[in-house]
């Protein structure tokens, strides 16, 4: 169960653009205090930061943890930094870029490895707007969130496909046996323009 509500959200998308803020400014993280911070935001979970351009949502940047490895607060600071300025496919944010971007948040549940006893049957245990996806094969790696084949209009198959082209691999490397998959939920919450509302977004689950 990923344990956040919108007010936990607002929190963190204003503290992921702070983040941004002062790392392009100062070359730094923000400074926190212990006592400042929602004990319920210190639990552990894999976070994700997208950044994206406006009035288009062309994608900026965007860096996480699939795993659950810092505290909330401590991975959306880390996430929101990395997203802005080492997200290798993009130029670095410059600090006029960032009144023209909006963030969106991603807290992810623990993911699980997809057991079957045939890739044939990925596509029926996977649902799309649910389920982000994992790939792991030899050294190759990929994550795709799970609004992302929301958003391109993927069928599951398509999603697949798109996984394994992002770990470097032919379009149908999830058909061979070798390869493992797992899947994880997520909350995402993301701003209506820069520095405005945030919102839920929901899927057909």
């Amino acid at each position: 169960m990923i344990d956040i509500d919108i007010e936990d959200a607002k929190y963190l998308i204003s503290l992921a653009r702070k983040s941004i803020k002062n790392y392009l400014l100062y070359g730094e993280p923000p400074k926190l205090k212990d006592s400042d911070i929602p004990e319920r935001l210190k639990k552990e979970y894999g976070v994700f930061i997208s950044l994206y351009k406006i009035p288009n949502k062309e994608l900026r940047g965007c860096i996480g943890f699939p795993m659950p490895v810092y505290p909330l607060y401590l991975g959306v600071s880390l996430s929101a930094i990395e997203s802005a300025v080492n997200d290798p496919r993009f130029e670095k944010l410059s600090i006029d870029e960032l009144n023209n971007v909006v963030v969106e948040l991603s807290v992810l549940s623990r993911p699980e490895k997809i057991e079957v006893e045939s890739p044939l049957e990925y596509p029926n245990k996977i649902k799309l707007g649910r389920d982000g996806l994992i790939l792991r094969y030899r050294g190759f790696s990929s994550l795709l969130l799970p609004q992302v084949p929301v958003d391109y209009g993927w069928t599951v198959e398509e999603y697949l496909s798109h996984l394994c082209l992002k770990a470097g691999l032919t379009p149908d490397m999830w058909l061979d046996p070798d390869v493992s998959i797992y899947k994880f939920h997520a909350r995402v919450f993301i701003e209506k323009y820069p520095n405005g509302p945030i919102v839920e977004r929901v899927f057909n689950r």
